[in-house]
């Protein structure tokens, strides 16, 4: 359990560190949006505060998962890492429906009240800098840690650099006279807000699923590397990127005692472990070869 915790850790520091900066990057777009009457840098300010609280849900998260196995949970309580990612998900939905309808709000009633000044431009080139700096920094972490809900928010994050590159479009084509370009950039605000929610969506349902973490072909080699294994098949991965769980049936010598078969499905165990980090635990199946297993399925 001190891995869990140490992983929990680490992830609660990421997430900290982003929360405050993504804090200081929604209030300055959003504050100033809204006294420049901008409606493009009101949506990417509604967008980041929507990140901040992405930040709030990811570290509640984190900290459930973090719980050590107990009796009602024998695998860990890690899937809540992956809860936490869905809820960042449905706060992307809301965030979309917010900025999409107050544009459509203002294409409708053709009301355009943007003020472009050259502080619209420093504020938005500002923000846009410490957003690429968060992506960077937090997508490394989410690799480096495994961490669902660190990736997530990377693919969040950079999603508002996207936007912010374009509010700045945006404000460009209000200088130039075309005042609509304001709330149509609020529009493909909204779009890049939903690509986000759905990529966000894509990978926890893939946790939830029990999709497989690590390719079978990959486990068998370093399984089948193993002395004294003469063959493995039906492996089989589940759990969530930082915390794996794999299970395999390996082949042994029929003469080979009880006692032998055991140590040698350990040192599958410690092979698995050590060539993928990410694995909790490693259950082996030891079977006698040319053990009759027609009624198995053996596609898995």
């Amino acid at each position: 359990m001190r891995a869990a915790s140490t992983h929990g850790r680490q992830v609660e520091r990421v997430l900290w560190i982003v929360l405050l900066l993504n804090m200081l990057v929604a209030a300055a777009k959003f504050f100033y949006g809204l006294a420049s009457g901008s409606a493009s840098m009101q949506a990417d300010g509604i967008h980041s505060v929507f990140d901040s609280l992405g930040n709030v849900i990811g570290l509640i998260g984190i900290s459930l998962a973090a719980r050590p196995a107990d009796a009602g949970h024998p695998y860990g309580h890690s899937k809540f890492e992956t809860y936490g990612s869905l809820a960042i998900g449905v706060l992307l939905l809301v965030a979309a429906f917010e900025v999409g309808s107050s544009a459509v709000g203002k294409l409708v009633s053709q009301s355009y009240t943007a003020q472009v000044t050259p502080v619209s431009f420093v504020v938005m080139a500002g923000t846009l800098v410490v957003n690429l700096g968060v992506t960077l920094y937090e997508r490394r972490a989410g690799k480096r840690l495994h961490s669902e809900i660190l990736a997530a928010d990377a693919a969040h994050t950079l999603s508002d650099a996207f936007v912010s590159i374009g509010v700045i479009v945006g404000l460009g084509f209000v200088t130039a006279g075309f005042p609509v370009a304001d709330p149509i950039m609020a529009l493909l605000v909204t779009v890049a807000i939903l690509f986000s929610a759905v990529s966000v969506f894509r990978t926890g349902l893939r946790t939830l699923s029990d999709h497989a973490r690590i390719p079978a072909e990959e486990v068998i080699v370093v399984a089948e590397s193993v002395p004294g294994i003469a063959e493995v098949h039906c492996v089989r991965t589940r759990g969530t990127e930082a915390e794996v769980y794999c299970d395999l049936h390996a082949l042994v010598d029929p003469s080979m005692t009880v006692m032998e078969a055991h140590r040698r499905g350990d040192e599958v165990e410690d092979a698995v472990r050590r060539a993928f980090p990410q694995v909790k635990e490693v259950l082996v199946h030891i079977e006698p070869v040319g053990a009759d297993e027609t009624a198995r399925d053996k596609t898995v």
